[in-house]
């Protein structure tokens, strides 16, 4: 299933503060849309670090940056503080978000089979469509990859 060139499907779920957030409300601006497995993780924290460390590049195009993963809204709080990021984490707790777009599927690890996110990156233009979507991502320099097809992209 590919949602690109089609308008990203919109949810609501709670941020970090436990504050109600709809993908709708972005509408107006781009937006990076990105799921990822769990907070405070490696892979995740290097994947975080960078949107936070590339962020005034994403803020100079009134980019918005909105994380998506099934932890709680304390978790996120914790993971936030922690890392000074400086964008919002939305939770998913139900994955319901996450097979909407998709990235919630079987994973294997040491053996073991078990449903999970799937590290994904969603482009949404002004209008809410879908642009380019980056399946598999590699957490570390994902932020200026995501920078450079924006770029593109326009």
């Amino acid at each position: 299933m590919t949602l690109e060139n089609t308008c990203a499907p919109d949810f609501e779920l709670k941020n970090f503060e436990g504050k109600k957030i709809k993908l709708s409300d972005f509408l107006g601006k781009p937006i990076v849309l990105y799921f990822y497995p769990k907070d405070d993780t490696p892979g995740c924290t290097t994947e975080a670090c960078n949107f936070r460390d590339d962020y005034s590049d994403f803020q100079e195009q009134d980019i918005e940056i909105v994380g998506v993963s099934p932890d709680n809204v304390e978790s996120h709080e914790k993971f936030r503080s922690k890392f000074s990021l400086p964008f919002n984490l939305l939770a998913d707790e139900d994955h319901k978000v996450c097979e909407l777009y998709g990235v919630w599927k079987k994973k294997k690890n040491f053996g073991k089979e078990y449903f999970g996110v799937m590290r994904t990156t969603f482009l949404i233009n002004e209008e809410g469509k879908i642009i380019k979507v980056f399946e598999g991502v590699k957490p570390a320099n994902h932020s200026q990859e995501v920078i450079a097809a924006f770029n593109v992209l326009g």
